[in-house]
């Protein structure tokens, strides 16, 4: 069973890049570029949910607060736009501190209770303060600077910002395989018995809560230079649900059960716009119900429980003693 999960981890990992380097010539490079943006929020907000056990309603802060700084900083400056992207994803770290601090020393629904609150608290500092964000009307033209190099056309771009989503990750994936990432799943499952093996899981969780931020607004700022306009939308809590909705379609704790999520949400949302269709929440919420309703760990951890099971039955059985000793004889 060992060699089997060796051996498909390099074809899942060779699958996952080929479909994401076809991805904008099949479907609609913005669309394509969408569908990444959000694997890598869904990702983030993974880890925090699936591999610590915070549930947060209030990512969108740092989503819509890395897509403000990351167009500011590229409206008012000639730096290109990885320095734009990467300054955002400092903004939604440290932004991330502050509300960290005094929010994961609650659980459950008041730790969500919070961070949407902190959330709504930037939305409104987002609205009021007009002359740096626009208001309502939000920043538009944000360039996307890149030494000279002509990033209009959205296919172009979608391959200079993919290997920063593939950086993220890949960022995200080492996060959860590390020995720092045990003592997350050790807080998630049993914080008492963590605490009394001398871990301050208050910083554990606050480290956390501070990477997710980062790869949020990693996410955010390529996002918002993708489309060239960062707006309300961005900080707005629905932004927050939508992440966490991806989690648990694709599968909660399972990292890369997010990106299944978000191709399956963005792909519907465009393909409902696309024919007109306004009530577009009637629709995804009746397949987030049936999918929760048949695929109890998401669709990616559903997959992967039954290919574990069926391995499992097709091993050959450990000999016993008492078998070994019928054989002698």
């Amino acid at each position: 069973m060992i060699l089997s999960r060796l051996a498909g981890r390099p074809f899942l990992l060779t699958a996952g890049i080929v479909v994401a380097l076809v991805l904008p010539w099949f479907i609609y490079p913005p669309v394509a570029l969408d569908i990444v943006c959000w694997a890598l929020f869904a990702a983030a907000v993974d880890l925090l949910l699936g591999f610590t056990g915070l549930l947060s309603f209030g990512h969108a802060a740092f989503w819509g607060g890395s897509g403000y700084a990351t167009g500011l900083i590229a409206l008012h400056s000639s730096l290109p736009f990885p320095v734009a992207v990467l300054g955002g994803a400092a903004f939604a770290a440290v932004l991330a501190v502050p509300i960290g601090f005094l929010s994961v020393r609650l659980r459950g629904i008041y730790f969500a209770m919070v961070t949407l609150a902190f959330a709504q608290m930037v939305y409104f500092v987002a609205n009021q303060w007009r002359d740096a964000t626009g208001g309502e009307n939000g920043l538009q033209g944000i360039p996307r600077e890149f030494f000279g190099l002509d990033l209009s056309d959205p296919f172009y771009f979608y391959y200079a910002a993919l290997p920063f989503v593939l950086v993220g990750l890949v960022i995200a994936w080492r996060i959860v395989r590390s020995p720092f990432g045990r003592v997350l799943m050790s807080i998630r499952d049993n914080p008492n018995r963590a605490r009394a093996l001398g871990y301050s899981i208050d910083r554990y969780k606050l480290l956390a809560f501070v990477l997710s931020a980062a790869l949020s607004g990693l996410a955010g700022g390529l996002f918002t230079i993708g489309h060239g306009f960062a707006s309300l939308q961005g900080v707005y809590w629905t932004t927050s649900g939508q992440a966490v909705m991806m989690v648990v379609l694709g599968g909660i704790g399972t990292l890369w059960g997010g990106a299944i999520g978000a191709a399956l949400v963005v792909e519907l949302n465009d393909y409902l716009a696309t024919a007109g269709f306004e009530e577009t929440g009637i629709i995804t919420g009746a397949i987030f119900i049936l999918v929760v309703l048949l695929f109890r760990r998401g669709v990616w951890g559903t997959a992967r429980d039954l290919i574990a099971a069926r391995t499992a039955r097709r091993r050959p059985a450990p000999e016993t003693s008492e078998s070994k000793v019928g054989a002698s004889v």
